[in-house]
């Protein structure tokens, strides 16, 4: 099949009630936005969750939304992703192995906005600091993760790009630069692991969604004209689950792309 027809399969898909059923799923940024939305679906759909973030406060918030939902279906894994060193994700990995013994699926949605400004004068420090929480942690969770995911019969990576990550925009800077990254490395990974295997990796764009991260790339956007982070998880869910078994090193879309507008002729 080709990218489009995976396109066209994510966003039309609707999850049946048990769809991650029996699934274990590590989601980074769980405390807010996006990751808490998709932390809170992925529940609802059967997974056991194991909530990353770099605070316990939002994250004990999701956790207790989920246990309304569904008793003992969360765990939380507190992990500053800007100041973690090795025995800290060597803990997270431990951990996780010992209560479940393996991972179903581990999405990549934890980032960080950085400077809005053109290269010429971009601060040296935030640019260290985005690349690192942006890409560098995301490439050493996979990595400390991987025995995890290796035992699962049918395991699932996603990494969260953007628009920027696809096609970089003057003045997006580091972030831009990590979403390139991160698309880099989805798609090395999912070269490295094969087709047919085991593991399966692929990045989604979530598009322009009504997050905190977007009102601060975009102060002046009317935030009423985007969507929730809940209306757009499904196709996280379909990467998630059974029915995308053997899709691989796709980059894809949780929104439809926006109408081309007419050309003027003559112009």
């Amino acid at each position: 099949m080709s990218t489009q027809d995976y396109q066209q399969q994510a966003l039309a898909f609707e999850p049946r009630a048990e769809l991650l059923r029996g699934r274990v799923i590590a989601i980074s940024g769980a405390g807010d936005g996006i990751g808490r939305a998709l932390s809170i679906a992925a529940a609802k759909h059967g997974a056991e969750v194991v909530l990353i973030g770099r605070t316990v406060k939002p994250l004990e918030a999701v956790y207790k939304e989920i246990s309304a939902i569904r008793k003992d279906a969360a765990s939380i894994a507190p992990l500053n992703l800007e100041q973690a060193v090795a025995s800290d994700y060597d803990q997270l990995a431990a951990a996780l192995g010992q209560r479940y013994g393996r991972l179903d699926g581990l999405v990549h949605n934890a980032a960080i906005l950085g400077g809005l400004t053109a290269i010429e004068h971009y601060d040296v420090p935030m640019w260290c600091r985005v690349l690192h929480v942006n890409l560098t942690a995301a490439f050493v969770l996979t990595q400390v993760l991987l025995p995890a995911l290796r035992n699962s019969a049918d395991a699932s990576i996603i990494f969260t790009s953007s628009g920027v990550g696809r096609r970089p925009r003057a003045f997006w800077g580091a972030y831009a630069v990590s979403k390139c990254g991160v698309e880099g490395l989805s798609a090395l990974l999912a070269d490295e692991l094969g087709e047919g295997k085991a593991i399966r990796v692929n990045a989604l764009n979530p598009g322009a969604t009504r997050t905190r991260m977007r009102r601060a790339a975009y102060p002046s956007e009317d935030v009423t004209k985007l969507p929730e982070p809940a209306a757009i998880v499904n196709p996280y869910l379909w990467l998630l689950g059974p029915e995308a078994r053997g899709v691989t090193g796709q980059s894809l879309n949780c929104q439809p792309a926006p109408p081309v507008a007419a050309v003027p002729a003559g112009v």
